[in-house]
């Protein structure tokens, strides 16, 4: 009788955590994808915690910015690229904190996003510029491969008019750091 009591103990606890885990599963999607597809930038179905995901999502992008653009202040000699430095510096965390409020009434979720592992673009040499401008024209790119995905699976229409803003921003900034790139390495 005591043997199948341990089983059946056992049997029953396996089922429970796995009910457990269903049930948030279901009602927490955002577990699924933490962070969006590194390949895609997909963020996942239109569900409920769609909106959540592209808010993190976008908190994650704009950090990047930032981690990239404080080893572009510390390393470049260049007096227009340590300005981008500063100006990146400067109007990200305004971006961030609005995130955060959405974040904070639309779900009541308050938790930090963690900051995304960005390339270390190495010490100051000759070639460094150019290293930052190759991450930079990436991080950009992959932007707008984030905003284009959630233009088709958000109604929310903060999230709407912020993605008409990113993408203006990204696609124009784009344009400008590949013109750099081309007119200092001929790339």
């Amino acid at each position: 009788m005591k043997k199948v009591s341990i089983y059946l103990a056992v049997s029953l606890s396996i089922v429970i955590g796995i009910i457990g885990i269903s049930i948030g599963y279901y009602f927490t999607s955002d577990y699924r994808i933490s962070m969006y597809d590194k390949n895609t930038m997909d963020l996942g179905q239109a569900d409920r915690a769609f909106d959540l995901r592209y808010v993190n999502a976008m908190i994650s992008h704009h950090r990047g910015a930032m981690l990239l653009a404080e080893q572009l202040g510390k390393n470049t000699s260049r007096p227009e690229m340590k300005a981008l430095s500063e100006e990146i510096i400067k109007n990200e965390p305004v971006a961030i904190k609005e995130l955060y409020v959405w974040k904070k009434d639309w779900y009541g979720d308050t938790k930090k996003v963690k900051d995304p592992i960005v390339a270390n673009l190495g010490s100051s040499d000759e070639k460094f510029d150019l290293r930052f401008l190759n991450a930079i024209i990436f991080h950009h790119e992959t932007g707008i491969m984030m905003t284009k995905d959630t233009r088709t699976k958000s109604s929310r229409t903060e999230v709407l008019n912020n993605i008409d803003t990113v993408e203006a921003f990204l696609s124009g900034g784009l344009e400008a750091l590949k013109d750099l790139r081309k007119n200092w390495y001929n790339i």
